[in-house]
């Protein structure tokens, strides 16, 4: 009788061996898995290594919107704002600010809508008067392009990487800025208007290249005429450390000023997307739990083949405790082959596929990106998720083998082997 067993010495050197022999086997056993898994079992495999990199995939795009919203967004965004609710009320701050009120920086502003005009384009914007030698202790903005121009040219802007592709314009060229407020005729209230120079433009990759318009401070008070309060814009040491900055500026201003912060715009988005992740990885989860269960038929099957090898070293003295260990081990070497190529391979395609949304966004011309806060797919693959999905996986990958191990131990010898 032919038996595929690692059988070799006496009786006793077999009992001292047990714990050696039964990894010995369960290799032999993990290597001629390609035959002894039906087809099933393979599909089962398989399902496992595609639920895996899906959920790599999914929860490294989930990552990557996080990051950018914090690293991107918000750095350009000033994480608090501050206006007086007096007309003409001048708000600075001393440089020598408590160091325990969470405040990194900040810079005076001018905000107001406008109206831009050029190329017979007409485009709604934000535009926001800066100091141009300190609001980089303020916004990211100055990582993207030279705010010191606008002191250096009176009447000039800088102007969203998004508003300069809607109306045709570059670096260079003029636009014409269009302010509500303005003077009145005889056929009504008439907009004031002026003629702004492009002196940079602005590809942060966001949604503010869609409604951001840069210039001087002093240049803004002058297109506004008073018709806007100046504001405070800070930055703070620590986005989730609001608190103390709150309490701060109240002590400075009292109750005069209203106080915005990055939670009242941007604060809900960044739950959401907290949550989404959440929700995703445990309801992909469940998606890796099916796939591990279904790896029970593929098990069953190689204990069927096997039933053979397992009577054989339970008469040559061989304990359930081993047995049950070697196709608890087969079970989960299989597991963690899956999970590895599940984790490699969903990597691997989490990598790509920012340059592949590149591709078929040049392509094709589709903007897939326009209801999102960023123009681009990111991608952010955390070794601490890895390690998260890879352990969950593995647990229940070995709970799914434990039914066909105890399968095995209960095989009787005498009834196997009376067919043989």
């Amino acid at each position: 009788m032919r038996s595929d067993c690692l059988l070799s010495g006496s009786m006793l050197q077999f009992s001292q061996n047990q714990g050696n022999l039964s990894w010995a086997i369960a290799w032999r056993y993990l290597g001629d898995s390609t035959k002894t898994l039906s087809s099933v079992g393979r599909l089962a495999f398989l399902g496992l290594v595609i639920s895996v990199a899906v959920l790599v995939i999914v929860v490294s795009v989930v990552n990557g919107f996080e990051r950018e919203l914090r690293e991107r967004v918000m750095a350009v965004v000033p994480s608090m704002k501050v206006y007086g609710f007096e007309t003409g009320a001048d708000l600075t701050l001393d440089d020598k600010y408590d160091a325990k009120s969470g405040i990194a920086g900040w810079g005076t502003a001018i905000e107001g809508s406008v109206l831009l005009s050029a190329n017979g384009y007409l485009k709604g914007a934000q535009l926001t008067g800066v100091d141009p030698s300190r609001y980089s202790d303020v916004s990211a903005v100055a990582r993207f392009v030279d705010l010191t121009r606008l002191a250096q040219e009176r009447f000039g802007v800088v102007l969203g990487a998004g508003l300069a592709r809607s109306l045709h314009v570059g670096v260079g060229d003029s636009v014409r800025l269009i302010l509500p407020a303005g003077g009145v005729s005889a056929a009504g209230p008439v907009p004031r208007q002026r003629n702004m120079k492009v002196l940079e433009i602005l590809e942060s990759r966001s949604q503010l290249d869609s409604v951001a318009v840069y210039t001087s401070f002093d240049t803004a008070k002058v297109l506004f005429r008073g018709s806007r309060d100046q504001a405070l814009h800070i930055r703070l040491e620590d986005l989730f450390e609001i608190g103390p900055s709150i309490d701060y500026l109240r002590s400075v201003y009292g109750d005069f000023v209203r106080i915005e912060t990055w939670r009242d715009t941007y604060g809900p988005l960044y739950q959401a997307i907290a949550v989404q992740k959440l929700t995703m990885l445990v309801l992909l989860s469940f998606l890796v739990a099916v796939a591990a269960f279904n790896l029970v038929s593929g098990l069953i099957m190689i204990v069927e083949r096997r039933r053979e090898d397992v009577a054989i070293m339970s008469t040559f003295g061989m304990q359930s405790r081993s047995v049950l260990q070697i196709f608890l081990l087969v079970g989960g070497l299989l597991a963690v082959v899956g999970i590895l190529f599940g984790l490699v391979s969903g990597v691997a395609i989490a990598l790509a596929l920012p340059h592949l949304f590149d591709f078929l966004t040049s392509a094709f011309g589709l903007n897939l990106m326009t209801q999102y806060f960023i123009s681009y797919l990111p991608v952010d693959v955390r070794i601490s998720d890895l390690l998260v999905i890879g352990m969950v996986a593995l647990i229940l990958g070995l709970f799914a083998t434990v039914a066909p191990a105890r399968r095995a131990t209960k095989l009787l010898p005498s009834e196997v082997l009376a067919h043989e």
